[in-house]
Parts: structure tokens; sequence; C-alpha cells
């Protein structure tokens, strides 16, 4: 079951996302999951940003507030808008079949898009939008060309726009192209943005793998009882072996 939701999480955000994607360096996010701080300031970029269009179908808002600390008044006062129970799947109001109609495909279910794309390429992803007025919505991606989705975070950033710079090349001035830099519009300056985007990015990584941090102890413990078992092991197999050597 899990190996046929990774399969339709990656096609349907092809689908939704860009006819392709482009071979740009990615920037690494530096995610910490033990920080649950960000977690609930991703949780709330989440619901705010993006569950008006994508849905988390595969976490229940219970599980996410029991692991963020987040009590039940809290969470359905400040994360829940539609008067859904605490039990809960994460899902939009939005109809899929007018999405479809109006993106061209359903937005894909974001529950497992961290662990499909990479923490690092969601980073840089959402930090490269830039305007675009040939594209449907005024934006494209340095990330994911012809990208179907608005700058969802336009407010917080500003819009992007694309700057260079003249350089000599063969003995002429020519333009090169630096970077990309903020109108100035958005309510964050550049540093808030990209934590903005890093608590996002963070919330869902966790949600791509709830269990992660469970396990990882359960694992050192495991690896602790083998080492352990092993001394046993050996001095056992020397004992036995003592008389036959």
């Amino acid at each position: 079951m899990k190996k046929l939701i990774l399969v339709f999480g990656f096609l349907f955000s092809g689908a939704v996302l860009a006819a392709g994607g482009a071979k740009v360096p990615l920037d690494a996010a530096n995610n910490d999951l033990t920080d649950k701080a960000s977690l609930q300031r991703g949780a709330m970029m989440f619901n705010n940003y993006c569950l008006g269009c994508h849905n988390m179908q595969y976490q229940r808002y219970e599980r996410s507030f029991k692991d963020l600390d987040i009590p039940n008044k809290i969470g359905q006062e400040y994360l829940q808008f539609t008067g859904e129970k605490v039990s809960d799947h994460i899902k939009s109001a939005m109809p899929q079949d007018d999405a479809a109609k109006w993106f061209g495909a359903p937005p894909p279910d974001l529950t497992l898009v961290a662990r499909v794309r990479g923490a690092d390429w969601l980073y840089t992803y959402l930090r490269t939008f830039y305007a675009d007025e040939s594209k449907t919505f005024g934006v494209n991606n340095k990330v994911f060309p012809n990208v179907g989705m608005p700058h969802v975070l336009q407010e917080l950033q500003g819009l992007p726009q694309e700057t260079y710079e003249q350089r000599m090349v063969d003995g002429e001035m020519k333009p090169r192209y630096v970077g990309l830099k903020s109108d100035g519009k958005g309510v964050l300056n550049a540093e808030e943005y990209d934590d903005a985007v890093r608590d996002l990015v963070n919330y869902l990584e966790y949600v791509g793998e709830p269990g992660r941090l469970k396990l990882e102890t359960i694992g050192k413990w495991v690896l602790a009882f083998l080492v352990v078992l092993f001394i046993f092991v050996y001095l056992l197999k020397k004992e036995y072996w003592r008389d036959v050597h």
C-alpha cells in the first residue's frame, strides 16, 4: 500500500506542478525534526497557505496535535477552519473536480511529498518562484519550470524578479543571470522568509514519516543490544571451542 501511495503521489505531483524538472543546485534545508516549535509553525504555515488546495489525506489532525504537543482545543481553534473533527484526516475543502478544471489536474496530496521529492528540493522550490508574465499565474520556478500553481507564499516573500549584471564575455559585454531578488513587497525579509519555508518543509518531512524519530531511537537500542549479544556469543564460542583447539 505504501508503495502504491508513493507511486501515485509522484505521478500526480508531476502532472500538476510542472511539465518537467530543471537541474539546479539545491539548497540544504537543514531540518530538525526534534524542534517542536518549528514543526508547530510549519503546521500553521501549511494549514494557512497550502490546505486551501492540497490534501494531506493520510495524516489526521489528532496525530499532528499529539506529536507536536498541541492541545486539541488550541489546534481546533488555530489549525482547523471548517469544523472538522480532531479525528478527521487533513483534507482541503476545495472540490477535486473543480480543482482539476482550474489547474489542469487535481493538486497533489502532500502527505508524502517530502519522501518523494526530498526536503532540500522542497526548500529550494518554495524559494525560487519568480515573475513570468507569460505564464497563467504570472510566475515560474527555477527548480520546476512551467510550474502549474501560483506563488502561494507571495504575501510573505513578495514577488522575486530575475536579476542580471553585465559581464565581459569574449571581449563583449553581455548580461549574465546572477539570481532572484524580491520586489520587497512581502511582509518578511529574505532571512525570515527562508526560516518560514524551513519550518514548512520541516513539517512536511515529519508528516511523510511521523514515527521516524521513535524508530530511530528503537534502532539505536537494537544496535546496542546486538553489540552486547555479540560479546556474549563470542565468549560462549571461545568457551565451547576451547577444548577442541
